[in-house]
Order: C-alpha cells, then sequence, then structure tokens
C-alpha cells in the first residue's frame, strides 16, 4: 500500500443512507483522538466491523453515503479506523468536503457498487479514477480528483496541505 496513487483493500459494503451517526454515533461525540474514534467505527450498523478491519481496506455503500449532520468525526473516524477510500453510488456534499479535507478518498461509482460484495478486494488507482475488482476481474471507472484535490489527499488533508503550501512560500 506505499504508493498514495494505488490502494488496495478488502472491501466492506453497506447500503443506501449510510448517515454520519451510523459512522460514528453521536454519544462520542465528545471524543476528538482520531485513535479512539476509530474504536467505535461503524459500530451501531457492524459490530464486527473494527476487528476485523485492516490498514487500507475499501468501504463500499450505496447512495447517500455519510447524510445527515455534518460532524467531521465521521471521516475522521473511517480514515483512523484503516479505510483508505470509500466507494460509493453518490455521496452527501458536506460528508464529501470534510473526507477530501481530512485526505479521505472518496471515489462515486455506481457500478463499482453494484458489481462488488463484501470481502473482495479492489485495488484503486486514484490518479486515474480506475478500480479493478481482483477478485472478480472486472474494471471500473470513477472520475478522477482534479489536480488541486488530488494535491490535498496526498498530503493528508487539507490542514497539512496548508502547510506546505506555507512552508514552499517562505
Amino acid at each position: 500500500m506505499g504508493d498514495i496513487n494505488m490502494l488496495t483493500g478488502k472491501v466492506f459494503k453497506y447500503g443506501a443512507n449510510v448517515d454520519t451517526d451510523a459512522i460514528i454515533p453521536a454519544r462520542y461525540l465528545n471524543v476528538s483522538e482520531p485513535s479512539e474514534l476509530a474504536k467505535h467505527c461503524m459500530e451501531d450498523i457492524d459490530l464486527s466491523f473494527v476487528n476485523n478491519v485492516r490498514k487500507g481496506d475499501v468501504l463500499v455503500a450505496t447512495t447517500n453515503f455519510g447524510c445527515g449532520s455534518s460532524r467531521e468525526h465521521a471521516p475522521i473516524a473511517i480514515k483512523a479506523a484503516g479505510i483508505s477510500a470509500v466507494v460509493a453510488s453518490s455521496f452527501a456534499r458536506i460528508f464529501f468536503r470534510n473526507a477530501i479535507n481530512i485526505g479521505l478518498p472518496l471515489l462515486e461509482s455506481p457500478e463499482t457498487v453494484a458489481n462488488t460484495e463484501a470481502g473482495d478486494t479492489l485495488q484503486i488507482e486514484l490518479e486515474t479514477g480506475i478500480i479493478k475488482n481482483i477478485t472478480k476481474g472486472l474494471t471500473f471507472h470513477s472520475k478522477p480528483y482534479p489536480p488541486f484535490m488530488a494535491c490535498i489527499i496526498a498530503s493528508g488533508g487539507l490542514v497539512e496541505y496548508t502547510k506546505q503550501k506555507l512552508t514552499e512560500s517562505v
């Protein structure tokens, strides 16, 4: 998984309208440490998630992933749990922006979602938007990020990206 542009991981798959409260329940919103949030990620809809997820794995969901409140805790918990990317048919707008801001890649690809099952292995090339289901031998496409967003993700998020830009301008 060394290359930030090439991600490979096992799939955890969920349905439509997975809201931010399902991703990280409201009872943990007083927690700000990413590693603590990760311990409770997805626990209300999948108790086995935190025990089975491994660094580099991929979360796949159908439509409107990340809907609900605009809490930044949700993408932070997902990333801290080890998820390298989320592939869905569609994302809630605020969740999408929050994920980019913390450096969590999101890819919209209804075809990938329709042809991927939990436990499959996906390989994602962020630079091109190519998604391969290694388990099934299928290839799909997602729109790649514009260069400025790709830089934010590669930097680990907006804060790190800004720090790098400020250092470069000194």
